[in-house]
């Protein structure tokens, strides 16, 4: 038979320009689909091998061969799978968006013959082959099938409305597609670049992959993901991360599952040691590697894990993904989101168990991550209730930065008509310590936990409660501790001011901070400083100023109430110079007391403004007459 001449579809053209220079965001992506294309036809000859005894060169390995041709200027892709005859070139090379693997497969249903090997089956030669001409001039197909007696033919085509069919010469079964290269893609005639490309993009096909006559193959075919996890020794975890991450610390923690149902896929996590990158990572970005039936798909796939957990590394590997037509990304569909539950459920529980069984391990996950799984709590309130025994604090408990407590642990330690679970937030353990609103909670035995992590403030947006428990920050101006314990009364305390007396300071306090406050009263709970401030706001959104204060947006302070403590000394002495008319030294302290109030919530908005006040103050204290002080009342 001589060449005959087809014409494409009538939409052929328009899909191929679209395929050429729109759909592949990287050209290298050409050599990835021709790869994956053979290594179909090979399973596709390997289910034959194993179903039919009239096979060509039934004795013949099984492999794919990528040849360089500098003078030429072409690469040829070889490899020695199924071959196709004929009419497989027009049905499989002349129509877009067909696949003879489909077609395959439906044979096998239809016939009972269908087995576990199947899964291993994907389309030979659909839209991918197209990509070749993302850098080729001409395409030339040769083609000889497993068929005996069926001759070679070769399918070539220069990206135009036509392609050709004429008899070919191949001795043996099995697929070249010589590439003509354009001027401007030579770079794909360097031997190292080949080798590069296959490594990145098929370095887990299942069939060897030569190079040049290479007999070593370029790929290392074994995809250690798919193996059985009792099957593969430490130093080969260890090994695979490193090269796969090129982090030379060990990982903290890897996960290795295999799953059948829901979907039939293979995962391979790690938890590196750090989430910091350095000039010799090669993963830049969040996301998993996903694999199709051991073929490169997305390089960073979003899509599997949840943003909170995106610090996760790793490969899985799918037989039930649905693909676009472009490769490079995958369809939001059902099966997506199905491996996604899966994968997040399973991170989520072995978080859980290392975190109940294994705490050591898991709090230097918890250091290193510990601000992305508390994001989860916000950005993701369907898992709350699988984060929340994740997440360890800090603890009046034991006062101790080295030490942290659950939740779980926290409420069984509640104290008798105790409802509520409280923390402090603060921009760090140690001021945090130190700070008033611990006062009532100390001396009644009731434990505080500490927030002091910067995203801990966003946080509270999505932790309302736990367990049932309320979440209470204790600078809330309603909390009524009186019924939890038994408050101990320092001996040395000092009686309460007259009403009066209180009064009048209480006014005076008033007209000095105007707005700057919401009211001016005294404490409802006991506390050892002169003042206080606290929140009549209810509610774990009214830390919005910390959170657009981390985010270095623009942001107004809280108004709080100030509450003083009509025992404490400082304010005997204020209403002592108050009875004296020393107005300016009262109005000094006055500002003094409501800024170090600010200071001590951790939300003063510009410390040293206070310098030049708490020097004439010390002046004042040491001797200095007060009337010949001039007291900068709005520092």
């Amino acid at each position: 038979m001589s060449e005959q001449t087809f014409s494409f579809q009538a939409e052929i053209k328009q899909l191929l320009d679209i395929l050429i220079h729109s759909l592949y965001s990287d050209r290298e992506i050409f050599l990835r689909e021709l790869v994956s294309n053979a290594s179909d036809a090979l399973n596709r000859a390997q289910f034959e091998l194993l179903t039919n005894q009239d096979v060509l060169d039934a004795e013949s390995e099984l492999y794919i061969e990528v040849k360089i041709d500098e003078e030429a200027k072409t690469l040829t892709i070889s490899d020695s799978g199924i071959g196709m005859t004929r009419d497989d070139m027009v049905n499989n090379l002349g129509t877009i968006a067909r696949s003879g693997a489909k077609q395959f497969v439906q044979t096998i249903k239809a016939s009972q013959q269908a087995n576990a090997n199947i899964g291993e089956v994907i389309g030979q030669f659909g839209v991918g082959f197209y990509s070749a001409f993302m850098v080729a001039d001409k395409v030339r197909v040769v083609s000889k099938s497993h068929i005996a007696d069926e001759p070679a033919y070769a399918w070539e085509c220069d990206g135009g409305d036509n392609y050709t069919i004429s008899p070919a010469e191949r001795a043996s079964r099995g697929t070249d597609v010589i590439i003509h290269l354009k001027e401007e893609d030579a770079e794909f005639l360097q031997d190292y670049r080949i080798k590069q490309i296959i490594r990145k993009h098929s370095d887990y096909v299942a069939f060897p992959i030569y190079v040049n006559g290479d007999e070593n193959a370029a790929n290392q075919q074994t995809a250690l993901w798919r193996q059985a996890p009792d099957e593969v020794e430490a130093d080969q975890y260890t090994d695979f991360y490193r090269a796969f991450t090129m982090d030379f610390n060990e990982p903290l923690h890897k996960i290795h599952m295999r799953a059948d149902v829901p979907l039939q896929f293979y995962a391979l996590l790690y938890i590196p040691a750090s989430g910091e990158q350095t000039m010799f990572s090669l993963r830049k970005e969040a996301g998993l590697k996903l694999y199709a039936r051991k073929v490169l798909i997305q390089e960073y796939c979003k899509d599997l894990l949840p943003d909170y957990l995106s610090f996760v590394q790793g490969v899985v590997d799918t037989e039930d993904l649905p693909l676009n037509v472009n490769r490079e990304s995958v369809q939001a569909n059902r099966v997506m989101a199905t491996l996604k539950k899966t994968l997040t459920g399973k991170v989520l529980s072995e978080l859980k168990r290392m975190a109940n069984k294994d705490r050591e391990n898991y709090l230097k996950i918890y250091a290193e991550f510990g601000r992305l799984i508390k994001q989860g709590m916000v950005v993701a309130p369907a898992d709350k209730t699988d984060i929340e025994p994740l997440l360890f604090f800090n603890s009046t408990h034991d006062d101790d930065t080295t030490s942290f407590h659950s939740l779980n642990e926290y409420v069984e330690r509640m104290k008798e008509a105790q409802d509520d679970i409280y923390y402090i937030i603060g921009d760090d353990f140690h001021s945090a310590r130190r700070s008033p609103h611990l006062d009532a909670f100390r001396s009644r035995g009731i434990e505080v936990l500490y927030f002091t992590d910067p995203v801990d403030a966003a946080m509270l947006m999505g932790f309302a409660d736990f367990k049932g428990h309320k979440v209470r920050s204790v600078d809330e101006g309603d909390i009524d501790l009186s019924a939890i314990g038994e408050a101990q009364t320092p001996e040395d305390e000092a009686p309460a001011l007259e009403a009066d007396t209180f009064e009048a300071l209480q006014t005076r306090f008033k007209t000095i901070l105007g707005e700057r406050v919401h009211d001016v009263r005294q404490g409802k709970a006991s506390f050892n400083s002169p003042a206080r401030l606290v929140s009549d706001e209810g509610g774990n959104t009214r830390h919005g100023y910390r959170i657009n204060r981390l985010l270095d947006k623009d942001y107004q302070l809280p108004i709080k109430t100030l509450e003083l403590n009509p025992r404490h000394g400082l304010l005997h002495n204020l209403t002592g110079l108050m009875g004296a008319g020393n107005t300016g030294l009262v109005d000094a302290i006055i500002e003094q007391v409501f800024e170090t109030a600010l200071l001590q919530d951790g939300i003063h908005p510009d410390p040293s403004a206070m310098a030049n006040r708490l020097i004439m103050l010390m002046q004042a204290a040491t001797g200095t007459p007060t009337d010949s002080l001039k007291f900068d009342t709005e520092a």
